[in-house]
């Protein structure tokens, strides 16, 4: 072999791949044939249809041959050799597939073509006879979105129709004929339809008969399975009645989904018939068969009849079913006919027979003559199918698992024994395609048949029950069982309540979703659904019904289908255990078995020792490619033989008895195999240096690997289960965690075979491989399985078994040596078992063997030689790592044996190995007593030391061990260094000690990986470190320090000692999270103390050292005091911050200073919330002490000497109003009665007044004057709280208004004066208004707010004076920065909003926010409004009126109250700004008029040439100064003295008004200003009028301003004066 033929792409020799051998069917002794025409091309696929067939090959490319009547050349219809589909050209095909007369395919984009016959629209192409080239399928889905076509993963062709699988896992239909699907009576369907009936479903294959289709369905997880109804979802009935005799229970279903209905043939027009399905109940007892007719005494009058209209085309005659149930009532859905005799319902039946058949003309069969029997019929396809049974079906289903063939002949023989349970179906004709020799059934013939029928049926296992999953009724657990549509059964009740009993196992041996298996492999939980034509029981449903839409075969449930293959009339299921399951047509004994009923799914008899790996089902007949022991696939050949040459009856086809093995190993290795009519094909490979050879050796050994795990799993591992008295939990679980590790590497295995199986159709590139793609996924399910069967053994679970498993394991002796493979018949049985459970492992010894010989089919240089090479040598070392635990394991059991017992309980887990350990007294611990016994064990999470009866355990993560030097005087020592303790070990040799360090170290190495020494994947062994490291983390629970007690500690260690990061926790709660140094809380940490009393915590965060809280820290205490600032030796001690409560609480405070041993000494500040005081000064103690400063928030203050929180001696008391006491104050506060300095600066004399008080008289006046300060302040707060108090009540309770009104109300003190009673009097009652609102209703409104507001003891006085103050105290003081100002903005706004819903819900009546009203009075001609700026958004053209906005109705009452801290923030916040303005204003201010006016450019004409001065005239000189526009500059000096917006853009517009008329009288004569003529005189008023905070008043404008007025007259006004603001900073004066 040369080297090019090495390389890494063809080192197999593609060359000699997919060859196309093919054999006429009904000959299997002949030789195949080479296709006629064929070249060399590789063959990925081939379909073969009647008299055609497709090739694809590996490059995409697709190629007919045979009989091409759709060609449009006339050359082409029979080529000569395969020709080459040009309109796929360019499109890389991925897959194939051929109908009876026509073909598909699907590109690598997920787009369908077909092409051939399209006389019933299997082309998807409407009326068209022919579709001569591959034409793309268009497929949507209206769903999702129309305009996205839906991706095609696979095609199934039948006769007359096609299916698609969609890559979202959906079937798509198109065709004629109930084997489509789909909820249709209109046929063709050209268009792609989904089947809706799966929608939801994941399909993972689809399949098609001549007339009937299959698709394998993945099945739905345990939680998506929905509950079966249990009445019918359109009368109410009951679905399922069972009635207790004494001898036997009846179980009646009338309520089966009538999906079985035969079709019109009729190539036609649609015609519209109608089916009848009775439900009465016959007398006779005898076992007759109705034929012609129904007597009277036969069929008594049906009470109720559901009748449904029914559109069929292309099927065959329309009968229906007559439903024998045990009861008379049935109710009957609305407007439906009733029959009252039995003549009208025999003239009812016999209408429909008339409907006449078509038969095939081709196969020349002849009418037969219709009967008028009654069948199953279809509903009203308009309504949804109801949950229903078909016939004959689950009361077997719910017994036989349990009760066995029992209750299938107790069955069988009450459903024999019974006239009741006859159910009666018309034999439809034969269908086009059958065999022509076959003959047809008389009306004679028809009742043997039948009643054969019904027998054979009767013994069936399991059928499908319902539409819904298969698995529901089993849910149910054998509580509901379905039976025959009517029918009576008789079962004894004792096997009924023996079936209905749920034996639950230990363990589900059947994996759930696996993840990342079942997302890279094929799924083994599958179901197989079938519908379209039933005739030759086709569907495995156990009759010969056709069904309209997907029903489940239910005793497939379970068999692990991998893949399914549709004959003509026979169908195939090829399962993951290597099984061929078949039913339906066995004429010529296609099945592969002659077991009956054919109508349900057998076994098919092929090779008693070889499994089956692929299938192919042609029209009459079946193929099977079976593993051999040469790992060559043999293929086996099932039914039609024809006759010999000299045989004198041609027509007479036989067919094969068994499966023939058919000589083809010549051939080489046989890849796929295709089945047509006439004709079947297989693709083979030539073994080309052993690539191939071993491929179908790695494939086929899985396999029977697979079967062997199966056959373990079901024969010995659930029996072992479901003994009683298994040992202890402990042991149970153990077995249950072996068990379940054990199914599911089991099913990865499976589900790897079927994987192969795949692998070996396809291209077969070795990087492909999924134990080369995916090996981590083997990896570790092989480890997780052998760490489950080693820690079972561990624990003595095999010589745990062996007393309850001895009656088990001895009879089936033969079957486990079987299994384990193990010939000496002297093994004892728990040895046999131990080998069986560690089969699996010697697997990976096989993976390793077979994939060094396919590195060994290419160069050594290749990408795949060293793929293949790295994962050989990566199963190979996991084997022999998994060895050495097994053996581990064993050393382990064998020790515990000989250790004491009671030991052996506390010590002994799962998980632990023993290591080494000193029986031979080669290790003892230093400085021991004479007669003490040290026993040190190394298992591989820890060291235990047991002496006597005693032992303790030393965990390896907190283990530290270093040799002692030599110098130390131990020559052999170790020192074993742990948390809480430190020994040295001696030992008796060097190389002891050398043997115990090495052990230890690698020990504690290993437990603190957290993983086995398990080597890493793709590398052959695993790399130690010489010593662990001394740094490490690790768990550790203290149990010896008394203030570690039981504590438990997770972070950084070293030498023993928690250092680093780390967590401690006590048992109590106490918990530190943070720094750790030499064992103590050293650095930032977090502290907590739960505190019970008060059910919350103490809580640190700061600095430590040695232990103790020392440097900065928050100390959180749970009383609510919080404490920031410097501790030393866990006090506060230097600078800290003392917050006690908050202000909501009853004693708020603050204090800020030093602190001295958890006290207050030295300066600080205390401010004393509740009380208003502040105190600054000195403190001792903890108490003030010495000199100090008290201030109060009225304005008091008081600075004197201080002992114990008292001021004493001399001091001085200054009040708000500047008043001023020198003097001695006594320990109360009082004045102590001696002469006093007393100064009123109120009154107007210099002179002081002194005066002596009495100490009574003193101490009353002051108290007072506290006690009312007091009340002030504790009103402030009631005032708020009642005020927001009363804006809920008004939200709440709107119609309780004026009740909230007289509440308020009567709370008032009785004395109040004359015109306060007057003025809460007016404001008792809401003026209310009656009409079209107006402006004067809305100026009535704004005086009783504004009268309301002025009054703190009516609510809306009390709420605003609360948000005024609440503002106050957040903006005044320290809240007096100008970055504050938005946000004082956007809080006044919020006021203003919600303040103005609040009056709206007062005055229902006053319009939303933005309305007009219309003004009563038109406006004058010669001045416009102002307030019409802003149009309404609800009218194009809105009439002038009066706009309602918040800001306008509140603003006068709120903003005088705010605006002082408010234009404070403005000021602030223009600082700069006002300063370069106001340097501007002072100097240009010191030019005259005439100057002024010039430098400003004003015009000439506007400069006043006289001006009027006490109404003299005078005129103006150059010098004159302070005379020009003196009206003007007046009238905007006024702008300072307002406080809304809307106020000072009046001024602005007034100091405009007063422009004009100064600039009027001068010129005498009317003019229109420009803004170039009226901006300098405008900035001249504006220099002159000398306002100092300009620029704060312009962005108060600004931001307050109603936005409808922006663009009006007062808007372009406002805008000219912020442009004379900027424009003053920038000018500059030559």
């Amino acid at each position: 072999m040369d080297s090019k033929k090495r390389s890494s792409t063809e080192a197999e020799g593609s060359k000699e791949r997919g060859l196309v051998h093919v054999w006429q069917a009904g000959s299997y002794s002949v030789t195949p044939e080479r296709l006629p025409g064929w070249g060399g091309k590789t063959v990925l696929q081939a379909a073969l249809g009647v008299k055609h067939g497709v090739l694809l090959t590996e490059d995409g490319e697709v190629y007919s041959f045979g009989t091409l009547p759709w060609r449009s050349e006339p050359a082409e219809i029979c080529p000569s050799s395969p020709i080459l589909e040009n309109a796929l050209v360019g499109q890389y095909v991925v897959t194939v597939a051929s109908g009876s007369f026509h073909s598909g395919a699907v590109t690598e984009s997920g787009i369908a073509y077909m092409w051939g016959e399209n006389s019933a629209g299997q082309c998807a192409v409407a009326n068209q006879q022919y579709v001569p080239e591959p034409n793309p399928v268009s497929i949507s889905d209206s769903e999702t979105s129309s305009l996205l076509a839906v991706r095609i993963l696979q095609l199934a062709c039948g006769e007359e129709h096609t299916l698609a699988l969609s890559l979202s896992r959906e079937i798509w239909a198109w065709g004629t004929g109930c084997q489509l699907g789909l909820i249709t009576t209109a046929f063709p369907v050209t268009k792609p339809q989904k089947v809706e009936h799966l929608a939801g479903r994941v399909v993972l294959q689809v399949a098609c008969g001549a007339f009937h289709s299959l698709a394998l369905v993945q099945c739905l997880p345990s939680q998506d399975l929905k509950p079966v109804p249990e009445r019918c979802n359109q009368c109410s009935q009951l679905l399922i009645t069972m009635t207790d005799k004494e001898d036997h229970v009846i179980i009646s279903d009338s309520h089966c989904c009538p999906l079985g209905v035969t079709l019109s043939e009729s190539q036609a027009e649609n015609q519209a018939g109608t089916a009848i399905s009775p439900s009465t109940e016959t007398l006779d007892s005898q076992g007759e068969v109705f034929e012609h007719t129904l007597g009277e005494n036969d069929l008594p009058v049906a009470t109720d009849t559901n009748v449904g209209n029914v559109q069929t085309t292309g099927g065959d005659a329309i009968p229906s079913q007559q439903d024998i149930v045990g009861t008379t009532e049935v109710s009957s859905a609305r407007n439906v006919p009733s029959y009252p005799d039995t003549q009208a319902v025999n003239e009812y039946m016999q209408k429909l027979s008339d409907h006449s058949v078509r038969e095939n003309s081709e196969n020349g069969e002849k009418p037969m003559p219709s009967q008028p029997l009654v069948e199953e019929a279809v509903p009203n396809l308009l309504s949804p199918p109801t949950t229903s049974t078909s016939a004959l079906n689950s009361l077997v289903v719910s017994c036989a698992s349990a009760v066995g063939v029992r209750v299938a002949a107790t069955y069988e023989a009450g459903a024999l024994s019974l006239k009741k349970v006859m159910n009666f179906y018309s034999t439809a004709p034969c269908e086009p395609g059958t065999q022509a020799g076959s003959s047809s059934i008389g009306p004679e013939g028809l009742k043997d048949s039948r009643e054969e029928q019904v027998k054979q049926e009767s013994m069936q296992g399991k059928k499908s029950s319902s539409l819904v999953d298969i698995r529901e009724e089993e849910s149910e657990g054998g509580s509901r069982r379905l039976s025959l549509p009517g029918l009576l059964s008789q079962v004894s009740p004792r096997l009924l309540r023996k079936a209905a009993r749920v034996k639950t196992r230990t363990v589900v041996l059947t994996p759930t979703y696996s993840g990342e298996a079942d997302a890279l492999l094929p799924s083994l939980r599958t179901e197989v659904w079938t519908w379209g034509k039933g005739k030759e029981g086709q569907l495995g449903h156990g009759d010969v019904l056709p069904r309209l839409q997907p029903l489940c075969v239910k005793c497939l449930d379970g068999k692990e289908v991998i893949y399914l293959e549709a004959g003509g009339y026979h169908s195939l299921a090829l399962t993951a255990k290597s099984q061929v399951y078949s039913w339906g047509s066995n004429t010529f004994g296609q099945l592969g078995h002659y077991d009956f009923p054919t109508t349900v799914p057998r076994l098919a008899k092929v090779s008693s020792e070889n499994g089956v790996w692929s299938v192919a089902a042609g029209q009459d007949y079946s193929l099977f490619l079976v593993d051999t022991e040469d790992f060559q696939p043999g293929l086996y050949y099932s039914g039609r033989q024809d006759p010999a040459e000299g045989d004198n009856l041609p027509e007479n086809h036989s067919g094969t008895k068994t499966p023939v093995l058919l000589s083809c190993s010549k051939l080489g290795y046989i890849s796929r195999v295709t089945a047509g009519k006439d004709s079947y094909l297989a693709l083979v490979d030539k073994n080309v240096m052993g690539y191939i050879a071993s491929l179908h050796e790695l494939a086929t050994t899985e396999r029977r690997f697979y079967s062997k795990l199966s056959d373990i799993k079901s024969q010995i591992l659930r029996p072992l289960l479901s003994l009683e008295n298994l040992g202890t939990a402990s042991t149970v679980q153990l077995l249950q965690e072996v068990a379940s590790r054990f199914s599911k590497l089991c099913y990865l295995i499976g589900q790897h075979g079927a994987s192969l199986s795949s692998f070996l159709h396809g291209i077969k590139e070795a990087r492909s491989l999924v134990i080369l793609k995916h090996a981590s996924l083997f990896l570790d399910s092989y480890t997780e399985y052998c760490t489950s069967i080693t820690n079972f053994l561990v624990m003595g679970g095999f010589q745990l078994l062996a007393k309850p498993a001895i009656d088990f394991l001895n009879k089936n002796q033969e079957l486990l040596q079987e299994l384990s493979e193990v010939n000496d018949e002297n093994t004892q049985l728990m040895e046999i078992l131990n080998t069986l459970f560690f089969l699996p492992i010697r697997r990976l010894h096989n993976y390793a063997k077979v994939l060094l010989k396919l590195a060994t089919c290419f160069e050594v240089t290749s990408p795949e030689y060293q793929k293949l090479q790295d994962s050989s040598s990566c199963y190979e070392s996991l084997a022999l790592h998994l060895g050495r635990k097994r053996k581990e394991a064993e050393y382990t059991l064998g020790f515990w044996k000989t250790f004491p017992g009671k030991m052996t309980d506390s010590l002994r887990k799962p998980e632990r190995r023993l290591l080494c350990e000193s029986s031979n007294r080669a290790l003892s611990l230093q400085h021991a007593g004479r007669f003490s016994v040290n026993w040190f064990i190394l298992f591989n999470d820890a060291l235990v030391h047991a002496q006597f009866s005693t032992h303790h355990v030393f965990p390896l993560a907190t283990l530290w061990a270093e040799p002692l030097s030599e110098e130390a005087g131990g020559v052999n020592g170790l020192k074993i260094t742990t948390p809480e303790e430190q020994f040295t070990l001696i030992s008796s040799t060097p190389q002891e000690k050398t043997k115990w360090l090495r052990a230890i170290s690698q020990a504690v190495d290993q437990a603190l990986r957290g993983t086995s020494d398990l080597p890493p994947y793709g590398s052959g062994s695993s790399i130690q470190r010489q010593e662990p490291p001394i740094s490490r983390s690790a768990k550790y629970t203290f149990y010896k320090d008394p203030r570690l007690k039981d504590a438990a500690y997770d972070g950084r260690w070293l030498s023993g000692k928690p250092h680093g990061r780390g967590v401690l926790k006590w048992p109590d709660g106490k918990m530190y999270s943070g720094m750790f140094r030499n064992g103590l809380e050293d650095g930032y940490g977090e502290y907590r103390i739960p505190n019970k009393a008060l059910n919350k915590e103490d809580h640190y965060v700061g600095h430590w050292k040695e232990g103790k809280m020392c440097g900065q820290g928050v100390y959180s205490y749970a009383s609510g005091e919080v404490f920031e600032g410097c501790f030393q030796d866990n006090m506060r001690h230097g600078h800290g911050l003392l917050r006690s409560g908050k202000l909501t609480s009853s004693s708020p405070s603050m204090f800020i200073g030093q602190w001295v041993m958890d006290k207050k000494a030295g300066y600080g500040v205390f401010d004393d919330i509740t009380r208003g005081e502040k105190y600054m000064g000195m403190w001792q103690d903890d108490v003030c002490q010495g000199n100090g400063v008290v201030v109060t928030q009225f304005g008091l203050y008081y600075e004197g000497n201080f002992h114990l929180n008292k001021m004493m001696g001399n001091g001085v008391l200054l009040s708000e109003d500047d008043t001023i006491y020198e003097g001695e104050f006594s320990d109360d506060w009082t004045l102590s009665g001696k002469v006093g300095n007393f100064l009123l600066p109120l009154i107007q004399s210099s002179t002081n007044f002194f005066l002596t008080f009495k100490k009574s008289y003193l101490t009353i006046k002051f108290t007072c004057f506290k006690i009312l300060l007091n009340r002030k302040h504790s009103l402030y707060i009631l005032d708020r709280g009642t005020a927001i108090s009363c804006l809920h009540s008004c939200h709440q309770h709107p119609l309780e208004t004026k009740r909230k009104w007289h509440h308020n109300f009567e709370v008032l003190p009785e004395t109040l004066s004359r015109s306060q009673t007057q003025t809460l009097e007016s404001l008792e009652f809401i003026p209310q208004h009656v009409g079209a609102f107006s402006v004067e209703k809305y100026d009535d409104i704004k005086k009783y707010l504004i009268k309301a507001c002025d009054t703190p003891l009516h609510p809306l006085g009390r709420l605003v004076e609360t948000l005024v103050a609440v503002y106050r105290m957040t903006y005044v003081g320290v809240g007096a920065n100008r970055r504050l100002l938005q946000e004082a903005v956007k809080e006044i706004k919020s006021y203003l909003k919600r303040i103005f819903q609040l009056v709206r819900f007062l005055f229902p009546e006053l319009p939303e926010e933005g309305s007009t009203i219309p003004l009563s009075a038109p406006l004058p001609t010669e001045r416009k409004s102002f307030c019409t700026g802003k149009s309404d958004s609800r009218s194009e053209s809105p009439e002038p009126g009066y706009v309602v906005t918040s800001s306008g109705l509140l603003l006068p009452v709120l903003l005088p109250r705010l605006y002082p801290p408010l234009f404070m923030l403005y000021a602030l916040d223009n600082d700069r700004e006002e300063d370069i303005y106001w340097e501007c204003v002072l100097r240009l201010n010191k030019q005259p008029d005439i100057a002024l006016l010039g430098f400003l450019g004003v015009q000439r004409k506007f400069w006043p040439a006289t001006l009027s001065v006490l109404g003299e005239s005078k005129k103006v000189l150059p010098a004159t100064k302070d005379a020009c526009f003196a009206s003007a500059v007046e009238c905007l000096q006024q702008i300072s003295t307002t406080f809304t917006p809307s106020d000072k853009l009046k001024v602005i517009q007034q100091t405009f008004e007063e422009i004009s008329q100064s600039v009027l009288a001068s010129l005498q004569e009317d003019f229109l200003w420009s803004m170039d003529d009226l901006f300098p005189v405008f900035l001249y008023v504006v220099l002159r009028a000398r306002i100092r905070n300009l620029g704060s008043e312009v962005h108060l404008i600004e931001d307050l301003m109603d936005p409808y007025l922006q663009h009006g007259e007062q808007g372009i006004m406002f805008t000219t004066l912020k442009a004379c603001y900027y424009q003053i900073q920038r000018e500059k004066l030559n």
